[in-house]
């Protein structure tokens, strides 16, 4: 019997983060397209008005990223894949989702979770990448996710995710300030991008789940 052993080190440093980070990316795009279409359909949008719709909230936030960063070209353009993964997820959903269903909220509020974790990470990694600060590249990783949402709820006369007083834009902010402290203290890089992740998509599930809520700010007199 032929025995293999498996170093749990080798793994580790042998890993390609590159790949991993294109998977985010995907992750992330079908979340948005998702997002985008669930909404539209259930403002009974036609076929080409959810398309649009999933197109926007999918590629929005990295748009306006890239064009901050004067990155060019822009990564939709280059790759087609991200159009064509946007076009059949979003045509997928429209054919299997039900626009009344009971669970058009539960369904929203996931994906956009994913998206926000997915997104969230991808641009702070391309900010950094071009040689931003800590600060900039957390402002442009919610940027990132940010935009394609804000633009998605203004077509389908939602008001805006992020002015609500849910728990949002803080997931994000907490994950990415942690990205920096695990990569300043060594931490491999893929360990690094799933604890991110998985620190976004729990804080935020938790708020979704526990009700968390920013109170507003109101003088009495």
């Amino acid at each position: 019997m032929l025995a293999i052993s498996v170093d749990p080190k080798a793994l580790i440093t042998t890993f390609d983060p590159r790949s991993l980070i294109f998977v985010f990316d995907m992750i992330g795009i079908i979340a948005c397209s998702v997002s985008g279409t669930i909404l539209a359909k259930h403002k009974n949008f036609d076929v080409f008005g959810c398309l649009l719709v999933s197109i926007v909230t999918a590629i929005g936030g990295g748009t306006v990223r890239d064009v901050i960063l004067d990155r060019h070209p822009l990564f939709w353009m280059v790759d087609m894949s991200y159009l064509t993964v946007i076009t059949i997820s979003s045509l997928v959903m429209q054919i299997f989702f039900h626009p009344n269903s009971r669970r058009v909220d539960k369904f929203l509020k996931l994906s956009d979770t994913i998206g926000l974790a997915a997104f969230t990470l991808i641009g702070i990694k391309v900010a950094d990448s071009m040689g931003t600060n800590v600060p900039v590249a957390l402002l442009l990783g919610v940027i990132t996710i940010i935009v394609g949402g804000i633009i998605r709820d203004m077509i389908c006369n939602e008001i805006p995710l992020v002015l609500q007083q849910e728990i949002y834009i803080t997931a994000a902010l907490t994950g990415g300030i942690l990205y920096f402290v695990l990569r300043n203290l060594g931490v491999t890089d893929w360990i690094t991008d799933i604890a991110t992740m998985s620190t976004i998509f729990t804080l935020r599930m938790m708020a979704i789940r526990y009700d968390w809520q920013f109170p507003t700010l109101e003088w009495k007199y």
